[in-house]
């Protein structure tokens, strides 16, 4: 049932402008606030979900090669900031669902008219083919000075951004529904949005959101300090059905292998990933690495906490020698931190990790699950920030730079060693003195496994070096057919001196 509040808000704030066609506008549009969008989302999610129309005929000839050919004339740009604009998209194969697209101005907001000739395109390009009223599937913020497009939101419920380093990557999405969970996954898609310049001309986002189970309202705020951004995120999001899995600030990205290369070489080059860790900053103030894999078959790790302070899909390995792409540019892919905001309350990190034989899947993903179970009717409020960004925030701890394995055994010696080698390379300003220490211990766990062979030491001297490299060597035999769960951290006189590195050990192969 829709209450009456709800449904005078839903009426004040978008049902007229949304029953206008296209090229109209309503000559005194409403008010308008984020509470509008909240204020619609609550009201949908008391109603049958109403499937958005099948796009337009001409949107099939729209490959990607068309879509890619498709540029827009910087003269029809409907909204400026100080050093931003943005730009829209028609639609496409890639991206055929419309969205509604609103300008924000003094407070009322306005429907944005499609309009064909904000596009440049080559002769016969199908882009001119699609019907005068085809609508947008989405936008991005591009830099006044031609810098290029630091913001894009495109496509279901995702958006990413290439800061800090021009070069995109992973990316973010609004929620992740059941994703490898018992029941199928549910991808939402962003139906309308708002856009504004608030009074500091920051771009500010309102979006609303919505599939057949869920409906969310949500509010970026995009803070720009130089290359690098900053979102502050503010989402309700409503459920008409229960999920088994509610994946909240979602990222995904791609890990097909690294340094530690489990399968035979089948590309020229040495790493392909877009993230090669997921780090945890712990409400009790743990840091945690977990190095990410391209596991045999879909594994979902599950990190219990409570008012964590953040996590995020980290590229931390930016070494160009060891990828040697000169056109993918692994060594320049973002990293995205999750700063919640206010208390979380308990939950869990998760992450989920599916096999690929190749670079063009994202096949990582993670995400906090709140522990209360997600019913029919309820709803979730959340804040959070989102730092496009290099690494996970400062730490005094040695990092984790480098997770290798092989075979077992001491060299030479014992080839018939059971389980699997493993390396674990710490790096950090906070060794340098310790190299000569004899107090150093590596604290190696194993639950369903055991630890053999364990040996730490410093790495080789370098001149002029400004930090040092500690590697923890030991085996690991898992005690039956599922993995072993490793804990690795130097200490001194108990005290960490070193993020933790986590990971899943798996038997050998039958």
């Amino acid at each position: 049932m829709l209450d009456r509040r709800a449904a005078l808000t839903l009426l004040a704030g978008g049902a007229v402008a949304a029953n206008l066609s296209p090229g109209q506008a309503d000559a005194r549009p409403a008010s308008f606030s984020f509470e509008t969008v909240r204020a619609r989302a609550r009201a949908l999610a008391g109603r049958p979900y109403v499937a958005p129309p099948p796009p337009p005929a001409e949107v099939a000839a729209m490959n990607y090669d068309a879509a890619q050919a498709v540029g827009f004339y910087r003269e029809k740009i409907p909204l400026w900031g100080g050093d931003w604009g943005i730009e829209l998209f028609p639609l496409s194969q890639g991206v055929s669902k419309t969205v509604t697209i609103h300008l924000v101005e003094d407070g009322r907001a306005k429907p944005l008219a499609y309009d064909p000739t904000m596009f440049s395109s080559p002769a016969g390009s199908p882009v001119r083919a699609l019907p005068a009223k085809a609508g947008f599937s989405g936008f991005r913020a591009i830099s006044r000075d031609d810098r290029g497009e630091w913001l894009v939101f495109h496509g279901a419920s995702y958006f990413r951004s290439p800061a800090p380093f021009g070069q995109y990557g992973l990316s973010a999405r609004a929620i992740a529904a059941d994703t490898y969970a018992v029941q199928p996954e549910e991808f939402p898609d962003w139906r309308e949005v708002w856009l504004e310049r608030d009074a500091q001309g920051r771009l500010v986002i309102h979006a609303l959101m919505e599939s057949p189970g869920i409906v969310g309202a949500y509010r970026f705020v995009n803070d720009r300090d130089g290359l690098a951004l900053t979102q502050t995120v503010q989402a309700s999001v409503f459920f008409r059905r229960a999920f088994d899995q509610m994946g909240l600030a979602p990222l995904t990205s791609m890990f097909w292998y690294g340094e530690d290369r489990a399968v035979p070489a089948v590309d020229w080059r040495p790493e392909i990933h877009d993230s090669d860790g997921l780090a945890i900053w712990t409400g009790a103030g743990e840091r945690l690495w977990r190095p990410l894999s391209n596991p045999r078959r879909v594994v979902t790790s599950v990190f219990s906490d409570q008012t964590p302070k953040g996590f995020g899909l980290i590229q931390r390995d930016r070494d160009f020698e060891h990828y040697h792409d000169d056109q993918a540019k692994a060594e320049r892919r973002p990293s995205v931190w999750v700063e919640p905001i206010g208390d979380w309350g308990k939950g869990s990190v998760r992450l989920v990790e599916i096999p690929t034989d190749s670079e063009t899947n994202d096949n990582i993903v993670a995400f906090w699950t709140p522990d209360a179970p997600v019913k029919a009717g309820s709803k979730v409020e959340l804040s959070y920030r989102l730092h496009w960004t290099a690494d996970a925030p400062e730490t005094e701890l040695a990092k984790v730079v480098a997770t290798r394995s092989g075979r077992p055994g001491e060299p030479g010696r014992d080839t018939a060693a059971q389980g699997r080698k493993v390396a674990v390379e710490f790096r950090g300003a906070n060794l340098l003195a310790l190299r000569t220490a004899i107090d150093i211990e590596a604290d190696v766990t194993a639950r369903n496994g055991q630890i053999r062979l364990l040996s730490h030491y410093p790495g080789a001297r370098h001149e002029n070096e400004t930090d040092a490299l500690w590697r923890v060597t030991f085996d690991v035999v898992c005690d039956g057919a599922e993995p072993a769960d490793v804990r690795v951290v130097l200490r001194q006189n108990g005290r960490p001196l070193s993020e933790t590195w986590t990971a899943l050990i798996f038997p050998p192969a039958p």
